[in-house]
């Protein structure tokens, strides 16, 4: 039989605060995986699960498979007692479970929250009077009632007396070096005002600051604002840098100017599009439900236009930029440089080039890439490119036609690259200064 919930309440807090709570994360990659190291690095035992075996094994032999998070970590980790498993009964061991799971869109562009009930459901049969459950991952507004709670409940647990729900968003920005995980401000919604107090106190362990929501409706609406105020704001650049091409005006130096104002101005810039697990895929997850209380989300949804309209953009700038030079796009040898969705990371997910080079594909370019941190091109979900990452030399660089700089990452020789191009698309204003072989895209 359950505890009294009083007696659950207070053992739970208690738990964290003493350090003896174990903490299972579930979902080891670019949100589980730093947050794991963070918990060990303050003595919490980490119990990590995860479906993929190869991900798991990796991990438990002192490897990571994250470019920004080096071996050295996980082999502390590892060594401080750390341990990664498939195996779901180790539910029953962790007094806390940290949900770091995948929320993509369906090929309809729908939310795809198979993941979050999956997992749910493979942690029911082993959940127990006392755990706290968090769900970090970015979702739309009611998520964590309609689809955590009543699974939960289903076990006869009590939710906020015998066993605790709440919502956390993850806020990690992967190659930032200017943030980690302990220092970026934590969101906590609680189902319950005991909910709420039993994740506080899982969290208190791990980040410096904590943000109480009123409720977990209120926590995941705050996650989706953030990313749709980015999603909104590089879509009102991107289309003025479509409005500025057509001036002859460049965007970059406007932006640049526009930054110098001490207040009322943040600075956005425009690139290839939008890449990245959150901000090409979460406003679709409040445009969806904002359709059940009968919202048209309009101002969002342009936005969603504008950025996914950028590949294209990007094409045709090439294209015209071949015509000048005599040259078809069909047969073109093209180079992209930089594959990932952002600068400095490994990370490929809906990124902008892929997109790029599919369209390529299509009019009959000759593709290649360059990116050190995607040494052989992924089997994504819906892309694949049977291609290895192409060294920058003069001589590699010189036998293309032209050059799509699609990622900047710090690592790239763009003097190298500038000199010895024949052409140069530039998405990410690289290039400030004016060169005969440089088109601003």
């Amino acid at each position: 039989m359950p505890q009294q919930g009083p007696e659950t309440f207070q053992k739970a807090i208690e738990g964290f605060s003493s350090r003896r709570s174990v903490v299972g994360i579930v979902g080891l990659g670019y949100v589980g995986l730093p947050l794991m190291l963070r918990y060990c690095a303050v003595g919490v035992k980490v119990i990590g699960l995860d479906i993929d075996a190869g991900k798991v094994d990796r991990l438990n032999s002192g490897k990571s498979y994250i470019a920004h998070l080096s071996d050295t970590r996980i082999s502390e980790a590892v060594k401080s007692g750390f341990v990664a498993t498939t195996d779901f009964s180790m539910v029953a061991g962790c007094d806390a479970l940290i949900l770091c799971v995948p929320t993509p869109l369906s090929v309809h562009r729908e939310p795809d929250l198979s993941f979050v009930m999956n997992t749910v459901d493979a942690l029911v049969p082993n959940l127990r009077v006392g755990q706290v459950i968090s769900l970090e991952s970015t979702t739309y507004p009611g998520t964590t009632e309609e689809i955590v709670v009543p699974r939960v409940s289903s076990t006869g647990l009590k939710v906020g007396k015998d066993i605790f729900v709440v919502y956390s968003p993850e806020r990690e920005d992967p190659g930032n070096p200017n943030f980690e995980t302990r220092s970026i401000p934590k969101l906590v919604g609680g189902h319950t005002p005991r909910c709420l107090e039993v994740g506080m106190a899982l969290y208190s362990l791990a980040i410096d600051k904590l943000v109480p929501m009123s409720s977990a409706k209120a926590a995941e609406m705050t996650k989706l604002l953030e990313n749709i105020h980015r999603s909104v704001n590089i879509g009102l650049v991107n289309e003025m840098k479509i409005v500025a091409d057509k001036m002859g005006i460049d965007i970059f130096e406007v932006i640049d100017a526009a930054a110098t104002k001490p207040f009322g101005f943040t600075a956005f810039y425009p690139g290839p599009g939008l890449g990245g697990h959150c901000i090409p895929i979460d406003p679709f997850y409040l445009t969806w439900k904002a359709r059940e209380f009968g919202v048209n989300t309009r101002f969002i949804e342009l936005a969603g236009e504008v950025n996914s309209a950028m590949p294209k953009w990007i094409i045709s700038k090439l294209a015209d930029a071949l015509n000048e030079r005599s040259k078809s796009l069909k047969n073109s040898k093209i180079l992209i440089l930089g594959i990932a969705y952002k600068k400095n990371v490994d990370d490929m997910r809906e990124s902008p080039s892929v997109e790029i080079m599919e369209l390529l594909k299509e009019k009959g370019a000759v593709i290649s890439y360059s990116d050190p941190y995607v040494p052989v091109f992924p089997k994504l979900r819906e892309h694949y490119f049977n291609l290895s990452s192409v060294a920058l030399t003069p001589e590699s660089i010189a036998q293309f036609d032209a050059v799509v700089l699609a990622t900047n990452h710090d690592s790239f020789d763009y003097e190298l690259v500038q000199k010895y191009s024949a052409l140069i698309i530039d998405s990410r204003g690289v290039y400030r200064e004016p060169f005969a072989n440089v088109v601003k895209a």
